[in-house]
């Protein structure tokens, strides 16, 4: 199950039960002739299904969803206005559930402005209309809940972001992945078409790199990898990215950088590397293939096939070696 539809079932079942607990708190209301809450429930009934109801309307765009907050809002408001409509009987309880609600659907701060004006309406409405004892149990009760229901948020949150990260992230090097590069380079050249700055991308491939792994084995051959990721990350600018691909290549997407800027940075990558110390292999090399974005470039896959070209050239001159291309190789 994706976050979307995990989160259009959640929150579509949390309008739903919040939906029936409050008609059915409008209906007692009604039976014993408070007519004031019977609106006021009734209201509520109405705005979580709305709620349940534009849920479903947008599961696809869940993760995007704006009205979720006006809606709670209109919850909160309403709620609020039920704890001082008058004489009625206990009202505190029609809190909870919406505190909880809030949490589930809304992002950690606004669903902790949203609560602590809900906990606010308890404590004045407990202060006002109760002995203290009892006050005092009912507020620390609705305080204990939105704490609680905070940390769960939170927890969620962090538990996200991080399945987020591990999606886009090669796990031995901190590089982004081949998957995000396929992702976000047509982003990146959209980018670039629409603002008419350049844009280059390199091709880096460490030089004997099979033979490494058959001489030294495995582990020292991902120990390379992920050192050499380490240190193009101390060269690259801010604003570039890294992807380690599939193939042991690594991949740099270098935005507002013209055909000059590429090649300066192409040498001190490979002087960087060749005059690194690399235990325990020794001396590395590295060759590389950069190329620049070009006014006829509309599909990211074609400076992709430009930059490999461009390395593939490099190989054949040698190690050690860089070559720009800036436009297609000519068909033989």
């Amino acid at each position: 199950m994706t976050e979307a539809q995990l989160r259009t079932a959640t929150h579509g079942l949390g309008y739903g039960l919040t939906a029936l607990f409050m008609a059915a708190l409008a209906l007692q209301n009604l039976r014993y002739g408070f007519y004031g809450l019977f609106y006021l429930g009734a209201a509520i009934t109405l705005l979580a299904a709305c709620g349940m109801l534009y849920t479903i309307v947008v599961r696809r765009q869940q993760l995007s969803a704006r009205l979720h907050l006006p809606i709670l809002s209109g919850l909160t408001l309403v709620t609020g206005i039920a704890q001082f409509a008058g004489p009625h009987p206990e009202t505190s309880h029609w809190l909870f559930p919406l505190i909880l609600l809030n949490f589930l659907i809304l992002p950690l701060w606004q669903a902790l402005i949203l609560s602590a004006t809900l906990l606010l309406a308890l404590t004045l409405r407990a202060l006002i209309l109760m002995p203290t004892p009892d006050a005092v149990m009912l507020i620390l009760a609705g305080a204990g809940l939105v704490a609680l229901a905070a940390y769960f948020n939170g927890r969620h949150t962090h538990m996200v972001q991080s399945a987020e990260t591990l999606a886009i992230t090669d796990s031995l090097t901190g590089a982004h992945n081949a998957r995000f590069l396929d992702e976000t380079l047509q982003k990146e050249l959209s980018r670039s078409r629409a603002t008419g700055h350049p844009m280059a991308v390199i091709r880096l491939r460490i030089d004997h790199l099979a033979e490494i792994g058959n001489l030294h084995g495995t582990t020292v051959r991902q120990r390379l990898r992920r050192d050499v990721a380490e240190s193009l990350f101390s060269i690259i600018r801010a604003g570039d990215t890294l992807y380690a691909l599939d193939d042991d290549d690594f991949f740099l997407v270098l935005p507002f950088t013209p055909e000059e800027g590429v090649r300066v940075i192409v040498e001190r990558i490979r002087r960087t590397i060749r005059d690194g110390a690399w235990p325990p292999v020794g001396r590395v090399t590295v060759s590389l293939g950069c190329t620049i974005r070009q006014d006829t470039d509309t599909q990211a896959d074609t400076v992709m096939a430009r930059a490999e070209s461009a390395l593939d050239r490099a190989c054949q001159e040698g190690t050690d070696r860089a070559w720009f291309q800036a436009e297609p190789e000519p068909e033989s």
